[in-house]
């Protein structure tokens, strides 16, 4: 088997080896015909491009000839247009150099004109200044005035006219005024006043604590002191103990502190245990007492006025003016009449009657805490309203309740008008003979500061100033503005309740003796 195929392959390496040379003598043969069959097919393709390039030069040439020619037109007719718009543009040109010279020789034509014209006005001038001269000269000699003397003339009845005009409108628009305001005015703040009434406490600065006998005061004194040191430093009041039989007088300036002193020592002598310990118990409870009422006064003015939503601090600092007084007014009292007033006011007018109320019974926030609290009980107000969120209009009205700040709403203008009022009317506040001589001579001393007032005398208790003017400097239309000047003053210078009426009054006496 074997043999048999090395046979074969030995057969096929022969026939290979006499085969391949004979293959490629075929494959030559058919390669040199094909090459030249492609050199002539190359030769043709060649001429036809030979020929076919020729044509295709002589029509660019042709194209390119008809091309310039095109241009060439094109190019002439666009400077023909050019040439005609230069020769257009300089007709313009030269009729425009025409225009100016025709403007320039009338412009100097008007100068020349004005020039003239100037010089005649001089000349003119001048013989009106002297005409004027001249005139002048014949009016004083005839006048017997200079021209000063007769330009104040003029003035001072000029001055005299508008003096007379200015008094007959300021009397014509107060006398429409109080036509249309006056009776209104009265009945509204006479319908407030009758609607309310309040009670009203005188307290001072001091409290008087009565003793069972004098032998109390020792034991209050305690053994060197020791007592009445440990009261004094727990309530911060001082304990006035003099010959005044069974008697012991509180003093303080903070009335809450006063009231728990007073308490905690009237406690003290119902228990007659006075000894440190003791009186520290005392103290706590008569605080925890005057707390309590504080709570419970402040709950009261909120229920009187009907003013809800309040922050309970507010509450307390409401029933903290239970123990305030100004000028021996009741602050709390006070608050809450202001509140009564306003809202009646308020009502009258057709104004928010709650804001009203609400800010009746806040306007006086701050003396709560004006003692503790450096500033203005104004100031102090204004922050504690901000302070527990209160709207905004009720703080303005705070602030502006003794123009602090000048009121832009109906309900600060209602506010202050219900303040006056309860600050104002009779038996209402009280002060000491000291300010209240002082407040008589500032207010005598600011109406005799005016030029042509003679005397001056406060009278109804500071409430009226009665003004006597020198009639030969005073005229009657003079009394009006001068009147009217010392109100302004007044005003701006001195602090009052209520108002002030100023009662001017000029007398002219002629003697005469028949002979």
């Amino acid at each position: 088997m074997i043999e048999i195929i090395i046979a074969c392959v030995i057969t096929a390496v022969v026939a290979l080896i006499i085969g391949i040379p004979i293959g490629i003598q075929i494959r030559k043969r058919t390669a040199e015909k094909e090459i030249n069959s492609a050199e002539e097919e190359a030769k043709r393709i060649i001429n036809e491009s030979i020929k076919s390039a020729e044509s295709k030069k002589r029509e660019a040439l042709v194209e390119a000839k008809e091309e310039i020619l095109q241009a060439r037109n094109e190019y002439e007719r666009e400077v023909k247009e050019r040439r005609a718009d230069l020769q257009k543009q300089e007709r313009r040109l030269q009729q425009k150099e025409e225009n100016l010279d025709r403007k320039t020789e009338n412009i100097e034509k008007k100068e020349n004109t004005l020039q003239r014209k100037l010089a005649e006005l001089d000349e003119a001038r001048d013989e009106v200044a002297t005409v004027k001269k001249t005139q002048m000269e014949v009016l004083e000699r005839i006048s017997g005035f200079t021209a000063e003397e007769a330009k104040n003339y003029l003035i001072n009845q000029l001055a005299e006219e508008v003096t007379h005009e200015s008094a007959m409108k300021v009397r014509e628009i107060e006398a429409q005024f109080k036509e249309e305001a006056d009776t209104r005015a009265k009945e509204i703040l006479s319908l407030a006043i009758q609607r309310c009434a309040a009670d009203h406490v005188a307290e001072a600065t001091v409290s008087v604590v009565p003793l069972p006998n004098d032998e109390m005061k020792g034991r209050i004194i305690g053994r060197e002191g020791r007592n009445i040191r440990t009261l004094e430093t727990m309530t911060g009041v001082d304990l006035i103990i003099d010959d005044t039989p069974e008697a012991i007088t509180v003093s303080c300036f903070d009335p809450v502190r006063r009231e728990i002193a007073r308490i905690a020592l009237e406690k003290l002598i119902q228990d007659g245990r006075i000894h440190p310990t003791r009186i520290e118990e005392m103290v706590e409870k008569a605080k925890r007492e005057v707390d309590a009422t504080i709570k419970a006064e402040g709950e009261r003015a909120v229920f009187e006025t009907n003013v809800h939503g309040l922050h309970p601090e507010l509450i307390k600092l409401l029933g903290r003016m239970r123990y305030r007084t100004s000028y021996g007014q009741n602050v709390l009292n006070h608050s809450i009449e202001v509140s009564h007033l306003a809202g009646l006011l308020a009502a009258e007018i057709g104004a928010d009657v709650t804001a009203a109320k609400r800010a009746g019974l806040l306007h006086d926030l701050g003396k709560s805490i004006d003692h503790e609290v450096e500033g203005s009980h104004v100031q102090i107000g204004v922050e504690l309203a901000r302070k527990y969120r209160e709207n905004e209009d009720i703080v303005h009205a705070i602030e502006a309740h003794h123009n602090d700040v000048e009121p832009r709403t109906i309900v600060a203008c209602i506010v202050q008008a219900a303040d006056a009022i309860s600050a104002a009317r009779p038996g209402a506040r009280r002060e000491n003979l000291e300010n209240y001589i002082k407040r008589l001579e500032k207010l005598e001393e600011v109406t005799s500061s005016f030029p042509g007032v003679e005397k001056s005398f406060a009278i109804q208790a500071g409430r009226e100033v009665r003004i006597m003017v020198a009639p030969d400097k005073v005229s009657e239309d003079q009394m009006v503005l001068l009147a009217r000047d010392i109100a302004k003053k007044i005003e701006e210078e001195l602090e009052y309740p209520g108002q002030i009426k100023v009662n001017m009054i000029r007398e002219t006496k002629v003697i005469e003796y028949a002979k």
